[in-house]
C-alpha cells in the first residue's frame, strides 16, 4: 500500500507573507548596504543579542516546577518576544535541583549556542531566502528537482517551524519514519541532499543557525543492493540506429560512441568539433546554457574519426516532414558556422529539448526492439560497458566518461565479472572435481591393492 504525501493543509491565506522585494528584481531601487529580505539582518541581530541574556526564577506551580522566560520570534520578518513556558520537573526536587534545570533551558541562548535568527520560519526562509536568492545559483534541471520536493515533502512537513526547532532528533525522526514507505531509497536521499541544502546555507552563509542539524542524519537501509545500470549491447546498438530517423540516429550513435551527456550533446557547436577529437566546454538543457556538470567534464576527448564524418555527414541530409496532407523538406543544418549548432531542430534550426527526442522518436522504437529501458542514461552507460569489454583499464574509462570520482567508474565494473575471476572458478571447479573423483575411486579399491 503506497503512503499518500503529507499536504499542506496551511490556508494562503493563513501563510506567513515574504518581503515582495524578493519576488522581483528592481535595479533602480537602492537596497543599501544590506539586502531587504524578511529574515533580520546582522545589525538587528547583533542589537537583540545585547539584550538576550535573561535569568528567571524557577517556580512550583501543582506538583511541578515550571520556569518562564522569553522567545524570539520572526512572523512576516518582524521581531517580537514572546512568553515561553518549560516544564522542569516534578515538585519533589530540590530548589537547586530546579535551578541546574532551568539553566540548561537558558544555556543555548544566554551562550550564544542558538542564534537569534533561528526564530525565523522555516516557510519564510525557503519562500523568502533560498529560492529567490540560492535557486538561481542551480542548473535549471536541478532548480526543478529542488522545488518539488521542497513542495511535496519539506514545506508540508516543516512549514509551520521555526528553524530552531528543526532539531537532529525531528529531522531523524522523519526520516527513520521513511522506513518501509514506498519512496526509494534513492527518492529519500534526494530529500535528504535538498534538506541539507537549505539548512546549510542558512548556517554557513546567513547565520541564522550556530551549526546545521543536518550533521549525521541517517537514511533507513536500502531494502535492495545497487541497481544495475542497463546498457545496449552493439547488436542492439545496431539495430536501434537503424529503426531511428534522422537526425535523432546520429544523435543516439554519437552519444554512444563518445559517452556525451545529452545536454552537452545539445549544446555541441560545430568550433567544437576537431579531426579526432571533441571540445566539451558548455551544455543546453530547457532552455538554460551553462558550464559542464564539474571540472572533470570541461575537458577535449578523444573521438574515432567516424564520430565526427558523420557529423559532417549532417550538413548534407534533407529530411521530409508530414504537415497534413502536404509534405515539406528540410535541411538538417540550416548554418554551419562555427557558433552554430550541430543538432538543431528541424523546423526552425533552435535547440532541442532532450525529453521530446526520448518520447517521440528514441523510446518508440526501442520499445519495438523489446529495450524499454534505453534513456540517454543508458547510452552513456554503453559507452563505459564497451570500453571495459573491450579491455580497458579503469582510468582510460574515467578519463572518457570525465567522472569526478574512480569510484563512480568502478561501480560499472563491478557489474562485469573478470575473466581472470572466471578462469580461477574453472580451476577452482577442477581441482575439486578431481579430489572428489579421486577420492571415490579410493573406496571403491579392493583391499589388495593398498599393500601393493
Amino acid at each position: 500500500m503506497k503512503q499518500a504525501r503529507p499536504r499542506n493543509t496551511t490556508s494562503a491565506a493563513s501563510r506567513p507573507k515574504c518581503d515582495e522585494s524578493l519576488t522581483s528584481v528592481v535595479p533602480a531601487v537602492n537596497l543599501g548596504n544590506e539586502a531587504r529580505t524578511s529574515t533580520p539582518l546582522k545589525v538587528s541581530f547583533e542589537r537583540m543579542a545585547r539584550r538576550r541574556f535573561q535569568q528567571p526564577t524557577p517556580f512550583k506551580r501543582g506538583n511541578w516546577w515550571y520556569l518562564q522566560y522569553w522567545r524570539d520570534e520572526f512572523v512576516e520578518g518582524k521581531h517580537s518576544r514572546k512568553k515561553a513556558w518549560a516544564k522542569l520537573g516534578e515538585a519533589s526536587l530540590g530548589v537547586r535541583e530546579a535551578q541546574k534545570l532551568a539553566a540548561e533551558v537558558l544555556r543555548p541562548m544566554n551562550q550564544g549556542l542558538e542564534s537569534i535568527g533561528s526564530a525565523t520560519n522555516f516557510r519564510i526562509y525557503v519562500e523568502c531566502t533560498y529560492i529567490p536568492l540560492e535557486m538561481p545559483l542551480l542548473a535549471k534541471t536541478t532548480q526543478e528537482r529542488y522545488k518539488g520536493v521542497l513542495d511535496h515533502y519539506l514545506l508540508p512537513t516543516f512549514g509551520d517551524l521555526s528553524l530552531r526547532q528543526l532539531t537532529p532528533f525531528v529531522l531523524q525522526t522523519y526520516f527513520s519514519g521513511m522506513a518501509g514507505c514506498s519512496l526509494s531509497h534513492e527518492s529519500q536521499d534526494k530529500v535528504r541532499d535538498v534538506l541539507a541544502s537549505v539548512l546549510r546555507t542558512a548556517t554557513e552563509k546567513y547565520h541564522l543557525l550556530v551549526t546545521s542539524p543536518m550533521v549525521g542524519i541517517q537514511l533507513p537501509p536500502s531494502t535492495r543492493g545497487k541497481r544495475h545500470k542497463p546498457y545496449v549491447t552493439p547488436e542492439q546498438f545496431d539495430e536501434l540506429v537503424n529503426a531511428i530517423p534522422e537526425p535523432y540516429a546520429t544523435m543516439v550513435y554519437v552519444a554512444v560512441f563518445t559517452g556525451l551527456r545529452i545536454s552537452e550533446l545539445i549544446g555541441l557547436k560545430w568550433h567544437d568539433l576537431g579531426s579526432d577529437s571533441i571540445v566539451i566546454d558548455e551544455r543546453y538543457c530547457r532552455g538554460d546554457w551553462s558550464a559542464p556538470k564539474s571540472s572533470a567534464s570541461d575537458t577535449t576527448i578523444a573521438v574515432d574519426r567516424c564520430v565526427i564524418e558523420r557529423l559532417h555527414g549532417l550538413k548534407g541530409l534533407v529530411v521530409s516532414v508530414r504537415a497534413g496532407k502536404a509534405v515539406r523538406k528540410y535541411n538538417l543544418v540550416k548554418s554551419d558556422g562555427p557558433d552554430d549548432l550541430v543538432f538543431q531542430s528541424v523546423k526552425d534550426g533552435k535547440p532541442m529539448r532532450d525529453n521530446n527526442i526520448l518520447a517521440r522518436f528514441i523510446k518508440p522504437a526501442a520499445r519495438k526492439l523489446g529495450l524499454g529501458f534505453v534513456n540517454w542514461r543508458a547510452l552513456r552507460t554503453s559507452r563505459a560497458t564497451w570500453m571495459i569489454q573491450a579491455g580497458a583499464n579503469p582510468k582510460d574509462v574515467q578519463g572518457q566518461m570525465r567522472h569526478s570520482r574512480i569510484q563512480t567508474t568502478l561501480d560499472i565494473y563491478a557489474q562485469f565479472v573478470p575473466e581472470s575471476q572466471r578462469k580461477a572458478n574453472e580451476q577452482t571447479r577442477l581441482m575439486a572435481e578431481q579430489r572428489i573423483a579421486a577420492a571415490r575411486a579410493a573406496k571403491n579399491r579392493p583391499i589388495g591393492q593398498f599393500l601393493n
